[in-house]
């Protein structure tokens, strides 16, 4: 009798002790998740215009979300549009005088030549004729029909026609074979410089709008229009928010708990309720704070190891440096168990 009084107690401390001994069990076997804590990041980027001009206009605040390609402030362009004006203007000089090359001479330049070649062959001949005159004249009269001055004045008449027979035939051939070939090259080569220089005017007019690269929230507005702009000044500063990231740090001993591509939800202090999805995209291959020297477990266990969680926020949730609780599901981890 007094055996099974002593037994009943017995037993029943073991029962609660067998209970206090498996509960912790069974809390880490339902805790299925590595909860973490970080901040919001979103990559940012400073744009500014690429010439020098002043500001006309800046047609976004801050706070604003801008689209990809949307003009965000446009710059002065008025001795743009005067320099675009005059390329033309040479551009369409420098055609013209190339397609006259690669027309050829015309028909009424053919026969002005060619009338202008007859006109100094008759001259040539009255001179070669008047030169013989005077030197038969000179020969049957012994030198005193004519004086050696008109001789002499005959002969140099006689040779300056011949040049300009000379001149005026070389004016007919080029004018019946047209231009070389190499003067329709430089025009050809003068033409394209002057397209080139019209081109680069262009891109500089279209320069003069700046404009969103991608979908983004204005952080700041850093000109006004007046100022002067340049490459090294920028305009605005923005926040891209597609993809958005929580970065976040995970201890060593969970190290082996993560990898790329793990499904992770996020929720806010603002949003508890609401949980966005999200994968891991990043883990960090050195610690974020190494010790000078890892000599004991405990040293190496306060190593952390930065993450960074892609979330899908189709909302806008998330604003950068915002709070957020990210829980990481451990399928990985119930393997390695």
């Amino acid at each position: 009798m007094d055996a099974k009084r002593i037994l009943v107690p017995v037993l029943a401390i073991g029962a609660l002790a067998t209970v206090f001994i498996l509960q912790p069990w069974r809390t880490n076997a339902q805790s299925d998740a590595i909860v973490l804590h970080g901040n919001v990041d979103l990559r940012q980027v400073a744009l500014a215009f690429k010439g020098n001009e002043r500001v006309e206009q800046m047609l976004v605040e801050e706070g604003d979300n801008v689209q990809a390609g949307q003009v965000l402030a446009v710059l002065d362009t008025t001795m743009l549009s005067l320099h675009i004006r005059q390329a033309q203007a040479q551009l369409r000089v420098r055609q013209e005088g190339l397609n006259r090359l690669r027309a050829g001479s015309r028909r009424q330049e053919i026969a002005q030549a060619e009338a202008a070649s007859a006109a100094a062959q008759a001259d040539h001949l009255q001179a070669q004729q008047q030169l013989q005159r005077l030197r038969k004249i000179s020969a049957d009269t012994s030198g005193q029909g004519v004086s050696q001055l008109d001789i002499e004045m005959a002969e140099a008449r006689f040779s300056i026609t011949e040049a300009n027979l000379q001149r005026a035939q070389q004016v007919q051939d080029l004018s019946e074979d047209g231009p070389a070939a190499e003067e329709i090259a430089q025009a050809e080569a003068m033409l394209e410089a002057a397209a080139a220089e019209l081109a680069i005017l262009e891109q500089q007019r279209l320069d003069a709008e700046l404009r969103a690269p991608m979908a983004a929230v204005v952080r700041s507005r850093l000109l006004e229009p007046g100022d002067m702009a340049s490459p090294q000044r920028p305009a605005y500063s923005l926040a891209i928010t597609e993809p958005k990231w929580v970065r976040a740090y995970v201890s060593e001993p969970q190290l082996g708990l993560v990898q790329p591509g793990q499904a992770a939800s996020v929720s806010t202090d603002s949003h508890p309720d609401q949980v966005l999805q999200g994968t891991v995209g990043y883990i960090a291959s050195v610690a974020e704070f190494t010790p000078k020297a890892v000599q004991t477990a405990e040293l190496r266990t306060s190593l952390v190891y930065e993450i960074r969680i892609r979330v899908e926020d189709p909302q806008n949730r998330l604003l950068l440096g915002m709070p957020a609780t990210v829980t990481l599901g451990t399928d990985l981890a119930e393997a390695i168990r």
